[in-house]
């Protein structure tokens, strides 16, 4: 990992570095929507470059089926990997991800993916970009014992910050304020001197709402949140802890909210609590 942009794919093969553009130029020749994340598009904002296994591109899901049928159509095996979030495509060893959510189903690719993204040259093609705002979202629920994205999330933060659209970001995380607050105050931590990158008064509303949690107390529910940001480590809490399943629990909130045409009362309420 540097500052080289040859980083990004000195350790790989030219076959790889190929298959990876003929996939673009396939789906873009073919009118398949899709924005460039993972790698490529942290290196757009931050200047940072590393190695990258793979090429993650964020369609719409209904895009992302389509994106499968372009790509076997040359060739290449598919796999729907997990209808939540992720389809993959492989040539040989070399391999695609089309991530249409995040993993826990939050972070969907909606239209604002794409009004918003950037735009760059990644391998010869003019593409969008994810915008930076969108992959804070994403990435601030990646919190694995293997992987955590924390320090994307400061990276992105010191780079783009001062340039994003703050009240937007705000309403992607809305009922999951927390989650937003805990990244601002690593990277208040990790950048004394870079504070006034984030609004005062975005610090001032989420510090009201944890004002407010504390008035209210605790939940009457025994409820994990945790496995909405980790897969594997909060299995012991729902499991043999008593804790109710936190990630079934918003996924019923939000459906209820979707049918409603309206967000739900957590999501109404400035604590967040119930």
């Amino acid at each position: 990992m540097g500052t080289d942009a040859q980083l990004v794919e000195r350790e790989r093969a030219p076959d790889e570095i190929n298959a990876r553009a003929r996939a673009v130029g396939l789906l873009l020749d073919a009118g398949v929507p899709f924005v460039v994340g993972g790698a490529y598009a942290y290196a757009t904002y931050t200047g940072i470059y590393r190695d990258t296994k793979d090429l993650d591109l964020f369609p719409r899901k209904a895009d992302a089926l389509r994106a499968l049928q372009i790509l076997e159509k040359d060739g290449w095996r598919t796999e729907r990997a997990d209808e939540v979030w992720l389809y993959k495509a492989f040539k040989g060893d070399y391999f695609v991800d089309f991530i249409f959510s995040s993993g826990n189903g939050v972070a969907v690719v909606d239209d604002a993916w794409f009004e918003h993204a950037q735009r760059a040259t990644i391998f010869g093609h003019e593409c969008l970009v994810a915008p930076a705002e969108e992959m804070i979202w994403s990435k601030a629920f990646v919190n694995e014992r293997e992987r955590y994205d924390g320090a994307d999330v400061n990276h992105l933060l010191l780079k783009a910050g001062h340039a994003m659209d703050w009240e937007r970001m705000m309403r992607r995380f809305d009922r999951y304020w927390e989650v937003l607050l805990s990244h601002l105050m690593m990277f208040r931590f990790a950048y004394p001197s870079e504070r006034d990158i984030v609004p005062e008064w975005v610090m001032a509303e989420l510090m009201s709402r944890t004002l407010s949690t504390l008035r209210e107390g605790g939940w009457e529910e025994k409820l994990c949140r945790g496995n909405l940001i980790s897969r594997v480590n909060y299995h012991v809490d729902i499991h043999h802890w008593g804790f109710g399943d936190g990630r079934s629990w918003d996924e019923n909130e939000r459906q209820r909210g979707d049918e409603s045409g309206a967000r739900s009362e957590l999501e109404n309420s400035v604590g967040g609590g119930r």
